[in-house]
């Protein structure tokens, strides 16, 4: 009973794991004992600018924000207008407002993904060289 207890909870941890693999690649900037420094817009532009290979797909990547932002607030004011028009309940309404942006910043980055063409690029990689970029550049090695 014990070794099909232990084959079952190795099943559900490589389950996970395949499921959360990208958290591999972000492993080496997450689990720092001190954080990445901040960095700016600019400094975002400069790597775009300086990274003719992972620049665009961050600039993409970055772009496709403004879709989930805007889809984020088209479906929470229209569904908490509509739940607050119809029921009155305040209660309802707030909820609405959650579940609305949720809605609409998945509906945002669907509408993104396709317009955008997300789906041919390797984002994660061009995010983590960015990383790579300016955990270089804060410790001096550029």
């Amino acid at each position: 009973m014990a070794t099909e207890e232990q084959s079952l909870l190795q099943g559900f941890k490589d389950l996970w794991s395949d499921r959360f693999r990208l958290l591999d690649s972000y492993h080496p900037y997450v689990r720092r004992e001190s954080p990445l420094t901040s960095w700016s817009a600019a400094d975002v532009q400069e790597f775009i600018a300086s990274n003719p290979t992972h620049g665009p797909v961050l600039k993409k990547t970055r772009d496709a924000v403004k879709f989930l932002a805007v889809g984020g607030i088209v479906g929470a004011m229209s569904t908490a207008a509509f739940a607050w028009k119809y029921s009155k309940s305040p209660h309802g309404a707030a909820l609405s407002l959650g579940a609305g942006a949720v809605f609409g910043m998945s509906f945002g980055q669907e509408i993104a993904n396709h317009s955008l063409q997300l789906y041919k690029l390797d984002t994660m990689a061009a995010q983590v060289k960015f990383m790579e970029w300016w955990q270089k550049k804060t410790q001096g090695h550029f």
